[in-house]
C-alpha cells in the first residue's frame, strides 16, 4: 500500500504570526468600513473601492486583484469578492450590481502586508433582512467559530471539518458548501492544506503549533449544491437558495487558536471562547 505523501506545511514563527496579525487587522479594518458602506443604493464596486482604499492607504496590497489560481487565465478584477444572496462565494464587484433593502452581500477580503497575508470574510445585512436571513448567517459564523475551536496541536484536519458540518446539520435545514473551503496561508494566500467544512473526527493531518489556516464555512438555507457562472468566478447555489460566507484567518499556537485577522466585534467571542489574545 502506497501512502499518499504529507503536503509541504509553512511553520510560522511567532514572530512570523505577529506580521501576519499586522496583515490581518489591515483585513479587519477594511471589512468594518465595508460593512459601515453597505446599505441599499450602493452598488458592490462602490464596496471594492471601500475596502481598497484601506488596504493602500496602510502600505498594503490587495490579495485578491489581479489573483490567478491558473496562470494563463485573467485575474481577479476586484479588491474583495462581494457576493448577494444566491452568490455563494467568488462575486465579482460591479458598477451594476446596486444592492437592496433586505439583501444579504458576503465580502472575502485579502491583503498582504510585508510579504504577510491575512484573509477574512463575513455576510452583512443591508438594511433590514428576514429573520430567516438573521438565522442563516448566525449558523454560518457559529459554524466558523466551532471549526476555528479546534486548532489545537495534536488535533488533525478532519476535526475542522467535522465540528463545522455538524454545528450546520444540528441547526435544521441549512446547507454546508462542500465544494470549497479553507486552505494554509502565510507568504501565499492559498497554501497547502486544504481545509474542507466536513470530515471525520480524528482523520488526516495532525495540527501543529505555527500552522496558520483560513477557516471557512458556507451555508445555505436550501440545499448545499452550487454552480460557477458564466463569468467563471461567481460561485451561486443551484436552487437560488440565500447563502451565508464567514473566514478568519487562524494560527495554531500553544495556548490555543489566535484569530490573526480579528475585529473588535469579535472581541466578546474570544474571551467567552477562552481563545488567546491576538492582540489588538
Amino acid at each position: 500500500m502506497f501512502r499518499k505523501p504529507k503536503p509541504d506545511i509553512q511553520i510560522k514563527t511567532p514572530e512570523q504570526i505577529r506580521r501576519m496579525r499586522e496583515a490581518g487587522k489591515v483585513v479587519a479594518r477594511a471589512l468594518d468600513a465595508v460593512r459601515a458602506a453597505a446599505a441599499p443604493g450602493r452598488s458592490t464596486l462602490d464596496l471594492d473601492a471601500v475596502a481598497e482604499e484601506v488596504i493602500r492607504g496602510a502600505g498594503a496590497v490587495p490579495s485578491f486583484k489581479g489573483y490567478r489560481p491558473i496562470p494563463s487565465e485573467p485575474g481577479f478584477p476586484g479588491s474583495i469578492c462581494a457576493s448577494v444572496n444566491e452568490e455563494v462565494v467568488h462575486g465579482i464587484p460591479r458598477a451594476s450590481k446596486v444592492l437592496a433593502d433586505g439583501d444579504v452581500v458576503s465580502v472575502d477580503c485579502g491583503a498582504i502586508l510585508d510579504g504577510w497575508h491575512g484573509d477574512s470574510a463575513v455576510t452583512i445585512p443591508v438594511g433590514t433582512v428576514s429573520d430567516d436571513d438573521v438565522r442563516m448567517m448566525e449558523v454560518c459564523r457559529e459554524a466558523m467559530w466551532r471549526g476555528i475551536a479546534e486548532l489545537r496541536p495534536g488535533r488533525r484536519l478532519g476535526d475542522i471539518g467535522h465540528a463545522i458540518d455538524s454545528s450546520i446539520r444540528s441547526q435544521g435545514s441549512f446547507g454546508n458548501v462542500q465544494e470549497y473551503g479553507g486552505h494554509g496561508i502565510g507568504t501565499e494566500m492559498h497554501m497547502e492544506p486544504h481545509v474542507l467544512n466536513h470530515g471525520k473526527p480524528g482523520k488526516g493531518l495532525r495540527l501543529e503549533e505555527g500552522m496558520c489556516l483560513a477557516i471557512e464555512p458556507m451555508a445555505t438555507r436550501g440545499t448545499r449544491h452550487v454552480a460557477v457562472l458564466e463569468d467563471e468566478w461567481t460561485v451561486v447555489t443551484r436552487d437560488g437558495g440565500r447563502a451565508a460566507h464567514f473566514e478568519h484567518t487562524v494560527a495554531v499556537t500553544a495556548e490555543g487558536p489566535m484569530v490573526l485577522t480579528a475585529r473588535e466585534d469579535d472581541r466578546a467571542e474570544l474571551e467567552k471562547r477562552a481563545f488567546p489574545d491576538p492582540g489588538w
